[in-house]
């Protein structure tokens, strides 16, 4: 872990903290980002970086260092775990000051960065699908959907609400009626005209695997995906006709659904394009030099 307090990395998990009284901690009132590293190589840092900065711009919050100083600490910090594949998780936070709400008490915004196991693929463990249902927990509204904070209370219900119904994933619906996301997850489509279909980035976190995603499904054959990509309205009634649900994330990576709400999806099986789009994707994490930092050789 770097922490930007003390401005040094440690790996002694009893020093991997930060004070009670940061606003981060007690308000939520911080934004980060989650990134694989694969072989000693960073994957797709760049568009994470892009991201946090989206992030902390809505929140009126500057990083202490430059943004090349904080591609240094990021690997700095995956290099002192010494682990060549893990989670990369940056955290920006208003920093420690005080326990009101008051963003001003804080000097400054404060950094820290934790390098983690990575873990494996959801697929890899249940290659026969996943079962996903509704969830009933108020998605969040309006430009905080789209800002990557740390307040993720909805998202930890619709984890805890998977678990109760038996589900491996819930996804959420807005006032709408129309598709948002998963707790941690961008959640599409494939229809019956063959197009892969995601909510658009004004309903749902725009994701960084969830872009790789359709830029590698524009890249099949048309026999194969014959109507391209698209971002589109989504609602219950085209996820119980879909050919194929999945459901995309950094640690994820591609997963399928087989069934929503109690009933299969499509034939109750992983599909071609899920497999094919699997395979695209983790030859982009393992091969795609123009996306990898180098963190250890």
């Amino acid at each position: 872990m770097y922490s930007s307090l003390w401005e040094a990395v440690t790996t002694d998990p009893v020093l991997m903290v930060l004070p009670l009284d940061d606003h981060m901690a007690h308000r939520g009132d911080g934004v980060f980002e989650a990134l694989k590293y694969v072989n000693g190589r960073l994957y797709n840092l760049q568009a994470h970086l892009r991201r946090l900065e989206q992030s902390a711009a809505a929140l009126r919050l500057t990083p202490p260092v430059s943004a090349e100083e904080l591609v240094n600490l990021a690997v700095a910090t995956v290099r002192a775990g010494g682990q060549r594949d893990g989670v990369l998780r940056i955290f920006l936070s208003r920093g420690p000051g005080g326990f009101s709400v008051s963003p001003f008490e804080c000097p400054r915004p404060e950094l820290y960065l934790v390098a983690t196991a990575l873990p494996t693929p959801f697929m890899a463990g249940h290659p026969e699908g996943a079962r996903i249902g509704a969830s009933a927990v108020p998605p969040k509204s309006g430009a905080l959907a789209l800002i990557k904070n740390c307040n993720y209370v909805p998202n930890v219900l619709m984890k805890m609400e998977a678990r109760e119904r038996g589900l491996d994933f819930t996804v959420g619906f807005d006032e709408h009626g129309f598709l948002t996301e998963g707790a941690t997850e961008n959640v599409g489509l494939v229809s019956r005209d063959g197009r892969l279909l995601f909510p658009g980035p004004d309903r749902a976190l725009d994701g960084t695997t969830m872009r790789r995603v359709m830029a590698l499904a524009e890249e099949l054959p048309s026999a194969l995906l014959p109507g391209g990509t698209a971002f589109a309205d989504i609602d219950r009634g085209d996820l119980l006709n879909a050919r194929e649900i999945l459901l995309v994330g950094t640690t994820i990576n591609v997963v399928a659904a087989v069934e929503f709400e109690g009933r299969p999806v499509a034939d109750g099986k992983p599909g071609p394009i899920y497999r094919e789009l699997s395979r695209r994707l983790d030859e982009d994490i393992a091969a795609n030099t123009a996306l990898h930092t180098v963190a250890i050789a």
